[in-house]
């Protein structure tokens, strides 16, 4: 297949966390929310004048200054953070907003304001920390839009003058929707014999959707949608067997791309921050703010491990199940970051009942947040999807 014409811009504004839209949007006078977790609701951050940036670390290299105050036990993904914003690359945010999703990613934040690390040219600057609950029941909903209005709405508009009303919020749902509409549609297309689009390629743009303005970003895929709709893909089909991705975040193409070069077609992505599910419409049913429905539609879909109750769980397993049959996966690559507690036990208990109860193939990997062991994991991959296309051939 020809290359995607927005690809290499694509991967561009992913090679900087201070890409070439967010100095754009700040040009224009808004102001940029960094957040770190899922459990942030990305539509709270997109207000009128104001901008939601996942904090990103690509291209880390050393991380002995993060690991010096952090030590070498904490995830890949809290020590690169802290290190990129060590050597200043988050300087461009104007505040941090970090819920207590793990506590590795909270002690991360919390050596970025110790250490001063932002915000030091801006007299306003501010970090919020979000306490998040672990069931998804009323209790659980109050305490969530309770956390959501003080911790976010409250201070952008007192700090910041930020409209908070409810007009405002329903016009960042109308936004939040429409992309969700796009990526949706972009990932259609993964679901044919012969995709007319790649998992590595889905992967960058889908990132982008996270670490860029959505009103900068939202032209670029609106032409790669309509570009899908014409693109001929290969004659014949590349792959050796389908593949499901899930647990936690995956900040590297380049993990995605490997197991593709390995045969294994990724079709969909069930991992922290990807679009499943991350990219479902918002509803606002009547009588309803926008405000309660946001937050009572995160908590409903969030799929965080963190979330124990005996429901969420079963949630979680359902969710993968339901994506394998819709996608037409083979199996399922289950990865968890390196130290992840959440996602480690969510691997091992995952991996058990898809391939035990619900007769799924199942290749459970840990990883680091930079592609890493790229000897190992290119084993593992090719090993797993020869196992797929064995199966196949036998049944």
């Amino acid at each position: 297949m020809r290359d995607l014409k927005h690809l290499t811009y694509f991967e561009d504004l992913l090679q900087e966390a201070n890409n070439a839209l967010v100095v754009q949007a700040q040009a224009e006078g808004k102001k940029c929310v960094a957040f770190v977790c899922e459990n942030t609701p990305e539509p709270l951050m997109n207000l009128d004048n104001t901008f939601g940036v996942r904090l990103h670390a690509p291209n880390t290299g050393s991380m002995d200054i993060a690991t010096y105050y952090m030590t070498s036990l904490l995830c890949e993904t809290s020590r690169s953070l802290l290190e990129r914003a060590v050597e200043g690359g988050f300087n461009f945010a104007d505040c941090v907003i970090a819920p207590d999703g793990c506590t590795m990613i909270n002690r991360c934040v919390e050596n970025m304001e110790l250490l001063k690390t932002m915000g030091k040219s801006k007299p306003k600057f501010f970090y919020e920390y979000m306490e998040i609950p672990m069931k998804a029941d009323d209790n659980g909903l109050n305490l969530y839009v309770l956390q959501c209005r003080n911790h976010i709405l409250t201070p952008l508009h007192d700090v910041y003058g930020i409209d908070v009303s409810d007009a405002a919020i329903r016009s960042a749902v109308a936004e939040h929707n429409h992309v969700c509409e796009l990526i949706r549609a972009i990932g259609e297309y993964r679901k044919g014999d012969n995709p007319r689009i790649t998992g590595y390629e889905f992967h960058v743009i889908q990132l982008c959707t996270q670490t860029c303005p959505k009103d900068l970003i939202l032209p670029y895929l609106r032409e790669t949608l309509q570009e899908l709709r014409t693109r001929e893909p290969d004659p014949k089909p590349w792959y050796r067997a389908r593949v499901l991705i899930a647990g936690s975040e995956i900040d590297d193409p380049e993990f995605t791309k490997m197991c593709e070069m390995a045969g294994g077609l990724v079709v969909a992505d069930r991992y922290c921050f990807g679009s499943f599910p991350s990219r479902e419409r918002i509803e606002i049913r009547d009588g309803e703010s926008a405000f309660d429905a946001i937050v009572r539609h995160y908590l409903h879909w969030n799929q965080c491990a963190r979330f124990m109750e005996g429901a969420k769980i079963d949630q979680r397993h359902a969710e993968v199940k339901r994506l394998v049959d819709e996608f037409h996966a083979d199996g399922v690559i289950y990865e968890n970051m390196k130290f992840c507690e959440f996602w480690s036990y969510e691997k091992v208990l995952a991996s058990h009942v898809l391939q035990q109860e619900m007769g799924i193939p199942c290749c459970t990997i840990e990883k680091e947040y930079a592609l890493g062991s790229i000897g190992q994991l290119r084993t593992r991959f090719q090993a797993f999807v020869e196992s797929l296309e064995i199966k196949k051939i036998n049944s």
